[in-house]
């Protein structure tokens, strides 16, 4: 007989893979729920149980439990919400005959906005990363390094894309004529994105240098066929990790003078989407050009939306409060 614990490692699998071929989820979806599932499991375990046989109050247990380590309220929901659809898959396999997440209610929390960069913020790390790659008597691998992450900050900013998109662009996106690149986001689904002349100058910088470091390590017999990424990696994946680029950021950001704890890829992807829409952006537009399939995931900008129609108003409204005329 299969202990419990490897029973639900069996369903973990078998709940993921429902969700990668029918939902179409990515895989840095699917390393969430496999971590937070896991997490879920160890706990059952200790009190002699499996999801076969869980019950509410366990499930009720589990929640007290991730309070009592701390959880923030939103980390809690995403928890319940794993537990729910993992729930509902048993029940739907004839695994079990009941839903016992049915009737749980996750913590209050009101939706957060975003934490955004200001344009003098976005102009500020822009600048220190252009700097960091000028800089003179620097090894070419330390210009390199400075190059590719000019490049990476330029393209993110230019396009909003989520960091897992960002570092597995292929090299293709890197086309001298190139004004859009193809990205494949979530669920395997394929948008068009604009690059700004910017951004395509620093690709053509950094791939520049890789091009000039390239034959050089073939002379030492350090050569390698070319790699399909753009920024490749030896990592098992061939191109730069998320935590990498995201480590590199930070230590920018603080080089810059701003606090590493405001600065992340995800960051800069709000960012994009916040600035376009203060200067008169759809939102319509901006929910195609982040890729997501929802209007209301799109929607946590509407505080932006909002405060740019408010100053229209006040500036442009014929009734709107003017200055008192004072001329005699």
């Amino acid at each position: 007989m299969r202990s419990h614990t490897t029973s639900d490692v069996r369903l973990t699998q078998l709940f993921l893979d429902m969700l990668a071929a029918e939902q179409g989820a990515g895989d840095n979806t699917l390393s969430a729920y496999r971590s937070d599932l896991e997490d879920f499991s160890a706990f059952l375990k200790r009190s002699k149980s499996d999801f076969a046989r869980a019950d509410t109050e366990m499930l009720r247990g589990y929640l007290a439990d991730l309070d009592t380590r701390g959880f923030k309220s939103s980390s809690v929901a995403r928890r319940l919400s794993a537990m729910r659809h993992l729930f509902r898959f048993l029940l739907a396999e004839r695994i079990r005959d009941d839903d016992p997440a049915a009737i749980l209610s996750g913590p209050k929390r009101g939706r957060g906005l975003p934490k955004v960069l200001t344009i003098a913020d976005v102009d500020r790390l822009l600048a220190h990363a252009k700097t960091q790659a000028e800089t003179p008597d620097q090894s070419a691998g330390q210009r390199l390094r400075a190059l590719r992450l000019a490049c990476l900050l330029e393209v993110l900013y230019a396009t909003g894309l989520r960091v897992s998109e960002l570092v597995s662009l292929p090299v293709s996106a890197a086309r001298r004529d190139a004004r859009m690149i193809v990205v494949r986001g979530k669920g395997d689904k394929e948008r068009l994105v604009p690059l700004n002349d910017a951004a395509r100058r620093a690709m053509a910088d950094y791939l520049a240098a890789a091009g000039a470091a390239a034959p050089a390590a073939a002379r030492t017999g350090g050569g390698a066929p070319p790699s399909k990424w753009l920024f490749p990696s030896s990592g098992d994946s061939g191109h730069l990790t998320r935590q990498h680029f995201a480590r590199e950021l930070k230590e920018l950001a603080a080089a810059a003078g701003l606090s590493p704890r405001l600065v992340s890829p995800h960051v800069l992807r709000h960012a994009f989407a916040s600035h376009l829409l203060h200067n008169g952006a759809d939102l319509r537009i901006v929910q195609t050009l982040l890729g997501h399939s929802d209007i209301s995931t799109t929607q946590i900008y509407t505080h932006v939306v909002e405060e740019r129609l408010k100053s229209l108003v006040r500036d442009l409204h014929p009734l709107a409060d003017k200055p008192a005329d004072t001329g005699s």
